[in-house]
């Protein structure tokens, strides 16, 4: 090893060790300089730098106090068993962090040996994975809901999302060795009566805890993005009642129901009626663009936890009132 790599090794350690007892044994900056002869702002930039490199990841998380009246009023509503709601960041991608913080920080207090937890797709369930912060090591296995997509990428393929989330709390993953979309529900049938792909599914459909994604209907949303449907064909969907779906199947109408279009019944995954016996859906939908179709997956009545934010809570409940049937 070369004299520059030892040194680089040294100033790990140093900063790890710096870092350890500062945020974790609250040691007081004062009190590391004196233990290993530093200057103060000497401790200070090494801490900056703990925080540069990744060694250390600082996270805020709102008081539950917080919104606590929204998320009532959501419960009450819609007769779920709790909400997660997160405060507006204008950045998608810290707000997409931000409500993924919330559902981490819920699995972590929920998961226990045993359980079963099934993933969906999607890059609001991808990021959970990534913001799991100080996890309690647990022997859960993570399974896929879905099947794969090439175009979807590692980071929102349930796969992969399954191997992080495993990495995270400890236990095991399982993959769903199946196309997610499949050219029309013919195919579809064939392939959920597979032995493989059944065994996977039935192990899905045990689930303690399933974690789904809202999807919406625009001409940029993932499904588009992903190849799997047409800008046009989303339009003629979103022309026939369709508000969004549900982890990519089970297209939906604002009241909830079933909705009619040329798209449905193509994917390989759960069905709603499957997920209706899981215990804990957790239905995750931080874009604000995504209000209708929430609603539409509130009314459903599969959801059991809904994760999302300020404005979003604000725009369902509205548009509850505006277009609730009397």
């Amino acid at each position: 090893m070369s004299d520059s790599t030892q040194r680089m090794a040294s100033d790990i350690d140093q900063m790890t060790e710096v870092a350890m007892l500062y945020y974790l044994e609250n040691v007081t900056q004062e009190a590391i300089a004196k233990r290993f002869d530093l200057s103060r702002a000497k401790v200070s930039r090494l801490l900056k730098r703990a925080r540069d490199e990744g060694i250390v990841e600082v996270r805020v998380l709102q008081h539950p106090a917080m919104n606590n009246e929204l998320e009532r009023a959501l419960v009450e509503r819609f007769k779920l068993d709790r909400a997660l709601i997160a405060v507006d960041h204008s950045d998608a991608d810290t707000q997409r962090s931000a409500v993924a913080s919330l559902v981490a920080n819920y699995l972590n207090k929920t998961l226990g040996d045993g359980m079963i937890v099934a993933v969906g797709m999607g890059r609001n369930v991808g990021a959970v994975a990534d913001n799991v912060f100080l996890p309690v090591t647990r022997n859960c296995t993570f399974v896929c809901a879905i099947g794969g997509s090439l175009k979807a990428g590692e980071y929102m393929n349930p796969d992969h999302i399954c191997r992080r989330l495993a990495l995270r709390f400890g236990g095991e993953s399982e993959s769903l060795y199946a196309p997610a979309l499949v050219a029309n529900p013919e195919l579809r049938g064939v392939l959920i009566n597979n032995d493989t792909v059944r065994s996977t599914l039935d192990r899905a459909r045990r689930a303690d805890i399933a974690l789904i994604g809202i999807g919406d209907m625009s001409e940029n949303s993932n499904m588009v993005r992903m190849g799997w449907f047409s800008p046009q064909e989303i339009a003629q969907a979103r022309l026939s009642g369709t508000v969004g779906d549900m982890m990519g199947y089970d297209f939906i109408d604002i009241h909830g129901q079933p909705a009619v279009n040329a798209i449905q019944g193509r994917v390989i995954g759960l069905t709603v009626q499957e997920l209706f016996r899981i215990p804990d859906v957790v239905a995750i939908a931080s874009e604000n663009t995504k209000a209708a179709a929430t609603l539409g997956a509130l009314r459903s009545g599969v959801i059991n936890t809904l994760a999302t934010t300020v404005t979003n809570a604000h725009t369902i409940l509205a548009l509850d009132d505006a277009t609730r049937k009397t």
